[in-house]
């Protein structure tokens, strides 16, 4: 019984750990309702969602794209978005689009600590904002020494590039941040 659960669970781990290659011969499209499928392999995908292993040292690279539901599912990885057909090629950078809109922080207007909350009023080149973050969580990351990611409460994404152009006073402000 002990042998046959050992098999299982190196059977499990085996289908986790093996990696899949798309290729520009499967079929990526966007159906009527905005979303993206997939022909791979002989098998049709109605909805799959793609995810950037190296969102910010290298976007169009290395793109997982998993099952939309069941456990998200790794079907394959596209190795180089630039070596895919044309149409694949837009319907994922749209499905992108959507996944990793993050509007960028230019000013930074207020912002208020109650309750274990971050509470920002910002601008960003999306327009005028207010978000909240929880502080006892990982809500900002630093990219690198001025450059940083802030997600929400709501797991919104916004980014300041560079936060030597902010002035001293909007600097202050992120100073429990940094």
């Amino acid at each position: 019984m002990a042998e046959n659960t050992l098999n299982i669970y190196e059977k499990k781990a085996e289908e986790m750990t093996r990696v899949t290659f798309i290729t520009a011969k499967d079929v990526f499209a966007q159906t009527d309702g905005g979303f993206l499928s997939l022909d791979a392999n002989g098998v049709h995908y109605d909805r799959v969602k793609v995810v950037r292993l190296f969102p910010f040292s290298d976007a169009n690279r290395y793109l997982s794209i998993r099952e939309y539901g069941n456990e998200g599912r790794e079907i394959g990885i596209i190795e180089d978005l630039d070596a895919m057909p044309e149409d694949s090629k837009k319907a994922i950078e749209h499905q992108l689009t959507l996944s990793y809109f993050t509007p960028v922080i230019s000013k930074i207007y207020s912002i208020k600590d109650e309750y274990g909350y971050a509470y920002f009023h910002v601008m960003t080149d999306k327009g005028e904002c207010r978000f909240a973050i929880n502080m006892g969580s990982n809500a900002v990351s630093k990219l690198s020494d001025t450059r940083l990611i802030i997600m929400d409460v709501d797991e919104n994404r916004f980014e300041i590039r560079d936060v030597e152009v902010l002035t001293q006073k909007e600097k202050r402000m992120l100073d429990m941040f940094l």
